[in-house]
């Protein structure tokens, strides 16, 4: 029986790629004239790479890019700045994101979220998609001084949902910080297919898209 469903994140709920990427060209187009010597197709396309799915900082990120293409001295930190501060402009989160969430609270299931990165940036984001209200736990790895995958921050996780992890799923895309890391809790895991880190063969499901997490949860149930 499924007492509570777990989700990761970025690359979960929120669509951090396609985020960051309207981000991205709002920002050239703000700084356009500073800019124009690079095309934007190549500084959008050498961020996604350096920047590497947020797991790179930005003041780093930012200075290599002004290395390779040139750009005016102070320029880099500049970008760096705007991104932090435009960061929640572009908040987008999966398709059916509000309705699945709807559809599993139905179902009579709790709801937790565990995901890695700072205070200030992960709290934004879950405030710009609204999530606030649909979740009886929220642990973000700065506060909580634990990052995924450790177990602790799972378990510490279901300790405040109040839930076994036998009775829980989690949902997230990183095979090893959130499917490894959410079965070493001993939880059921389904993994949000995401090619850019392989594949997951060890997760219990597979989904491409949220909405199928519903029959998931009612098989589990039955």
């Amino acid at each position: 029986m499924i007492e509570a469903v777990l989700f990761d994140l970025d690359g979960t709920l929120f669509d951090r790629t396609a985020s960051v990427m309207a981000g991205l060209h709002r920002q050239y187009a703000r700084f356009a004239e500073q800019l124009q010597t690079t095309p934007v197709t190549d500084f959008v396309a050498r961020f996604t790479v350096l920047d590497e799915r947020g797991y790179v900082r930005k003041a780093i990120v930012y200075p290599q890019l002004a290395a390779e293409f040139g750009w005016t001295p102070g320029l880099a930190q500049t970008l760096c700045d705007d991104y932090y501060a435009r960061y929640h402009d572009e908040c987008i989160g999966f398709p059916g994101l509000a309705q699945t969430l709807a559809d599993l609270r139905s179902l009579g299931v709790k709801f937790g979220l565990v995901t890695n990165g700072s205070e200030q940036m992960q709290r934004g984001v879950i405030r710009a998609l609204d999530l606030e209200p649909a979740f009886d736990a929220i642990l973000i790895s700065e506060s909580e001084g634990i990052r995924k995958p450790d177990v602790r921050i799972f378990e510490r996780a279901l300790a405040r949902l109040g839930v076994g992890a036998a009775q829980t799923l989690f949902v997230g895309d990183h095979p090893i910080n959130d499917i490894a890391g959410a079965q070493g809790a001993g939880m059921y895991t389904a993994w949000k297919r995401d090619l850019h880190w392989g594949e997951c063969p060890q997760a219990d499901w597979v989904i491409d898209d949220l909405n199928e997490l519903i029959p998931i949860v009612q098989r589990i149930s039955v």
